[in-house]
């Protein structure tokens, strides 16, 4: 058996118990009788998480739940031979279940095809068992991870509340970047403000995100984060996902009222 490396009391994050990188962070919640996995990562790397897990001595027919943070291919290309694999059900959001069952490449960022960039292996359609929504709950064992819906980066980010801690998928890091802000992802940057506000003002001690390392949660760096999203609503590099660009609005105006352009 392998020790047991908890990073929080029932939490252990499978990056640092293997000593190397999956490429997302994996975490083990231990609620004793049974676990959990959040995030199951590619598949070319399943069978090494899974070995893991039973070298740690957690029975494999204990999995309760396979839980999705979101639909990124990083994140749950190999949630469908896991599933079948541990005999688990699989969990996510209602909005990332829709790509998830479809395997739909592009929103799942399997495949972009402007860049020549496809992950191997596409996206294997996965079924998810379990919808979940802002405020339920998920029981394991002795523990009970709270949800939030925490929507922006994509539709269908959820995080999960446990204690102080709080395992926050994409939303953001410890250096104050955020997951990826694209059309293609669905991302919604009104909506973003709302989840990195609410996590700012929540009363969450440790921040567990899907990529990099857990922080203290650091108002102060959330609100420079927030601050810079909320210019990005106003700036054109961000195209559709920005609300408006008010340099192209006035220009408009300026053409309506006939106005022609002044070089003083």
């Amino acid at each position: 058996m392998t020790e047991r490396k908890y990073l929080f009391p029932g939490v252990i994050e499978l990056n640092l118990q293997a000593g190397r990188s999956f490429g997302v962070n994996l975490y083990l919640v231990d609620g004793g009788t049974e676990w959990v996995l959040i995030d199951v990562g590619e598949e070319d790397t399943l069978d090494e998480v899974i070995e893991l897990v039973r070298d740690m001595d957690f029975p494999l027919s204990r999995c309760k739940l396979l839980v999705a943070t979101h639909a990124d291919v990083d994140h749950v290309q190999g949630l469908a031979k896991a599933r079948e694999r541990l005999k688990a059900k699989t969990a996510a959001h209602p909005r990332a279940a829709a790509a998830i069952e479809a395997g739909d490449v592009v929103e799942t960022y399997a495949s972009i095809p402007a860049q020549r960039f496809h992950v191997e292996g596409g996206m294997p359609p996965c079924k998810i068992d379990v919808k979940l929504n802002e405020g339920d709950e998920v029981k394991v064992g002795k523990l009970k991870l709270k949800v939030w819906h925490t929507p922006g980066h994509t539709p269908g980010q959820l995080s999960f509340r446990l204690g102080n801690l709080l395992f926050s998928g994409d939303n953001v890091y410890r250096d104050g970047c955020v997951g990826a802000i694209d059309a293609h992802h669905g991302s919604h940057i009104p909506s973003y403000l709302a989840s990195l506000t609410r996590i700012r003002d929540s009363d969450a001690e440790f921040l567990l995100p899907s990529h990099g390392p857990v922080f203290r949660r650091d108002p102060g760096m959330l609100q420079k984060t927030i601050d810079r999203l909320t210019a990005y609503q106003y700036m054109a590099d961000f195209g559709t996902c920005a609300v408006s660009w008010p340099l192209q609005d006035e220009y408009e105006k300026d053409i309506a009222a006939g106005k022609m352009p002044s070089w003083e």
